[in-house]
């Protein structure tokens, strides 16, 4: 009997190591099991993106024990190049999931089809990409973000109620190629063709301060009679602003925007800006990263037609 002791001792020391190595690899499975998700947002400088990450990152503390946050921005709007080296810099980094804010609603789909064909669960927010070059690409990736149009339209018509029909407006566009400045322009011109406004001209802004400015002062001078300026987000109808003062037209010319954003809020009460529209910032990118969460557990998002719509809202002196 003896003889079979130091087996059996063995036998045992074994079997206490393997019960304290079980839970030590459980753990560490657990762990590597939770997703890593990419926010990919377009330019920081904007105060928009700067709340949607805040958003971001605020919901991930109150939910570290459900994935990991990882936030990447652009310097500027139209750095489409340096968006596309992010979205690579990810797949390389095996992330579970990409929630994009494109620059581009184009030229950002072959990268994502790499990010796709890598595994990775990809969502659209903010700006849609481009439903026919997704198709080309056999993309299936989900929008999660407000009707532009509408939102835009709510905007228009709240100012056509201040004007009269016949009067000249402007309107100052985001960067061109985004289907949300596409959107947004639409619905600004359904407001303004259904209340018999004339639309002067329409130029883009490039969704940035210094350059809305240069548009509505270049406006303002070719068209002394304008009445309103429409610009396509709050940053551009802040150099619109300035502009109409720089102008000597303060009180003359009406200026909107979109996005609610702080900086413009102490401009509503006074008026110098008529009315803007909210799509909850901060909430964007939590409503994208909780349909990219179910995409990685192979949940369906509930989107229809691949949009899943989020809300906007008139927003006008408080």
């Amino acid at each position: 009997m003896l003889a079979f002791r130091p087996a059996r001792l063995l036998a045992a020391i074994a079997l206490a190591s393997a019960s304290l190595i079980l839970p030590l690899t459980a753990s560490h499975a657990t762990a590597a099991e939770k997703p890593k998700v990419a926010l990919v947002m377009k330019s920081l400088a904007n105060e928009f993106f700067l709340t949607m990450e805040d958003g971001a990152k605020t919901y991930q503390k109150e939910h570290s024990a459900d994935f990991d946050l990882i936030s990447n921005g652009i310097k500027d709007e139209t750095d489409t190049s340096s968006q596309i080296r992010i979205v690579e810099q990810m797949i390389v980094s095996k992330v579970d999931a990409l929630v994009i804010a494109p620059a581009d609603s184009k030229a950002l789909v072959p990268v994502l089809k790499k990010a796709s064909d890598a595994g990775i669960k990809v969502v659209n927010i903010d700006n849609r990409l481009d439903p026919d070059v997704l198709k080309s690409k056999s993309l299936d990736i989900p929008f999660v973000g407000p009707d532009n149009r509408k939102g835009a339209r709510l905007v228009g018509e709240y100012l056509a109620k201040q004007l009269k029909q016949g009067d000249q407006v402007g309107i100052i566009e985001g960067v061109s190629t985004t289907t949300n400045a596409q959107q947004r322009t639409a619905g600004f011109k359904d407001a303004m063709e259904a209340a018999g406004m004339k639309i002067v001209g329409v130029q883009s802004g490039n969704w940035e301060i210094d350059k809305g400015n240069a548009v509505a002062a270049a406006m303002l001078n070719e068209y002394p009679d304008l009445k309103a300026l429409l610009a396509g987000n709050d940053s551009m109808a802040l150099g619109a602003v300035s502009a109409v003062r720089a102008a000597g037209k303060k009180g003359q010319v009406q200026v909107v925007g979109y996005d609610n954003i702080k900086a413009i809020k102490p401009m509503l009460k006074d008026g110098r800006i008529l009315a803007t529209a909210d799509q909850y910032a901060a909430k964007q990118a939590v409503f994208g990263i909780e349909a990219a969460l179910k995409l990685v557990k192979g949940e369906p998002t509930g989107a229809k037609d691949g949009v899943i719509e989020t809300p906007v809202e008139l927003v006008t002196q408080p």
